[in-house]
């Protein structure tokens, strides 16, 4: 995993008013795929944005909010599962580099039948260099609101303040909720008390909805940053909308006489409820007179999960296929918005770091890229030893076109879930699927479309384009081996690698 010792960042630092650093909220959203929302994300052949069934279903008015003051990306790519999009979000690197390639159960070792033996599972260190830490050494005061999930429990990652957090609400091991209901406890009371949240005692017995708690907690840390005169970085990670899928009552009414599931009127009720909590943080900062000095980056941590069919069809992410834990778009595209929380072209943090209003983005870009995007809207130096594999987004963010923005994403899964022992390359409009079947090494699979002209994976071409499939798969390997990947192993635990000789032979 990325070392690097960071003793030395932190003790230059010097708290800076809150005017002369923006403050920045990273809000993400656990489990919620592009189609979570009544903001569409997709579009059409000139970049419009598409309204499809799913975007009427949801109701989220601060989403539209948001990506009216802002920029939305129609293509944006996380990890299919959370600990690993988490992992490459606070480190910049792919899911091949840290080695945190599946979920972290907080107990035990998930690796699976197959998975590499060792695998990350403990996340990240002390020691790691984290984007938390790099804007720590900037004088901002770092805020970890929510769910957590970089470690297991006894890690080093498991607690935030570990990794560079000064404040951590409601951060551990744990990446579900035992309850969303104060009444339970979130779940010390009742529910699932193994996953029990931590840190919220006070809300206990309350009729308070454990995203609503959350919020409250986010504003009052806002609060303190501001009295304290330091820019902030909050990391508002909500447990929303994981399941268990339990109904917000403040929203059942919305969706309650619907012939969809109970499940599915309840996860939207949760999607909703988070909905509800960006615009009272939006808010919170026009009250506050700081929302012109304040940047939003919205975003989930992989595709969606929402109960609404098949895993590996056309169902809770459609028209795209798949969800959360595939290896197809629906698994790893999420929604993405970049805004000022109010926009003002003569603002100095505006004119420095500008971005687009009301304005859609085609151009795709991935959750490693955040990184290195607020490290440079911080004033953050990133070490050219360090190994980064996301960039800058800031001209994507502008509304151009960015030619130096590298058109390839590599999300690496040695590990079974809905989708198995796969590696994802996109290059361009290309995208590759490969299958070690570890069961079966000598009998590897690989497949792959055009996402322009198929956007919704109905038609695999791989024996139409041999050439292609072999260049985009000689690339893979190249890059897993650039990266240090780990490998799923076969029943006598040996390495089960990459293998280009069948397609060659095609040639």
């Amino acid at each position: 995993m990325r070392k690097l010792v960071v003793s030395g960042l932190l003790a230059s630092s010097t708290f800076l008013s809150a005017q002369e650093k923006p403050n920045i909220i990273v809000f993400l959203v656990d489990d919620m795929g592009v189609m979570d929302t009544s903001c569409p994300f997709l579009t059409d052949m000139e970049g419009k944005p598409q309204t499809h069934p799913l975007n009427e279903w949801y109701h989220t008015p601060n989403m539209e909010r948001l990506a009216s003051q802002g920029i939305r990306f129609s293509t944006f790519y996380a990890n299919s599962v959370s600990s690993p999009s988490r992992a490459s979000l606070m480190t910049g690197q792919s899911s091949a580099r840290h080695h945190t390639t599946n979920w972290i159960n907080s107990e035990s070792n998930n690796r699976d039948n197959y998975g590499p033996y060792d695998w990350n599972w403990e996340g990240l260190k002390r020691e790691d260099m984290t984007l938390p830490r790099l804007l720590a050494s900037q004088g901002y005061k770092t805020i970890h609101v929510g769910k957590a999930h970089f470690g297991c429990q006894g890690s080093e990652g498991e607690f935030p303040q570990n990794i560079g957090f000064e404040v951590n609400i409601a951060g551990s091991s744990i990446g579900q909720p035992g309850s969303y209901y104060g009444e339970n406890g979130y779940g010390w009371i009742k529910g699932y008390k193994p996953r029990a949240v931590p840190g919220l005692e006070k809300y206990h017995g309350t009729h308070t909805f454990l995203t609503e708690a959350l919020t409250m907690e986010a504003n009052a840390q806002i609060d303190t940053a501001v009295a304290q005169k330091r820019p902030f970085f909050l990391y508002m990670a909500h447990y929303a909308v994981h399941h268990p899928f339990e109904k917000d009552d403040r929203f059942w009414e919305h969706y309650r006489n619907s012939v969809k599931s109970d499940d599915a009127k309840a996860f939207a009720t949760l999607i909703e409820g988070m909905d509800k909590s960006l615009g009272d943080i939006m808010d919170h900062l026009q009250e506050l007179g700081i929302a012109e000095n304040t940047l939003i980056f919205f975003l989930g941590d992989n595709g969606s999960d929402a109960p609404l069919g098949p895993a590996r069809s056309y169902s809770s992410s459609a028209p795209l296929r798949g969800k959360k834990g595939s290896e197809f778009e629906g698994g790893m595209r999420v929604p993405f918005i970049a805004a000022w929380a109010k926009p003002n072209a003569g603002n100095k943090f505006q004119k420095s770091f500008p971005i687009a209003e009301n304005a859609v983005q085609t151009q795709f870009g991935t959750i490693m890229d955040i990184y290195p995007t607020l490290a440079k809207l911080a004033g953050a130096r990133i070490p050219v030893t360090y190994s980064l594999d996301g960039q800058d987004l800031s001209t994507l963010l502008s509304g151009k076109e960015d030619w130096f923005h590298t058109s390839t994403f590599l999300m690496h899964f040695p590990h079974t879930h809905r989708g198995s022992y796969f590696t994802v390359y996109r290059k361009g409009d290309w995208k590759l699927i490969y299958y070690y079947n570890p069961e079966h090494p000598e009998r590897p699979d690989c497949i792959l479309y055009n996402l322009k002209e198929d956007p919704e994976e109905r038609h695999e071409v791989s024996e139409e384009y041999p050439q292609k499939t072999l260049e985009l798969l000689d690339e893979m390997i190249l890059a897993l081996k650039a990266q240090g990947a780990q490998y799923p192993v076969d029943f006598e635990g040996n390495p089960v690698l990459p293998d280009n000789r069948r397609w060659k032979v095609k040639q």
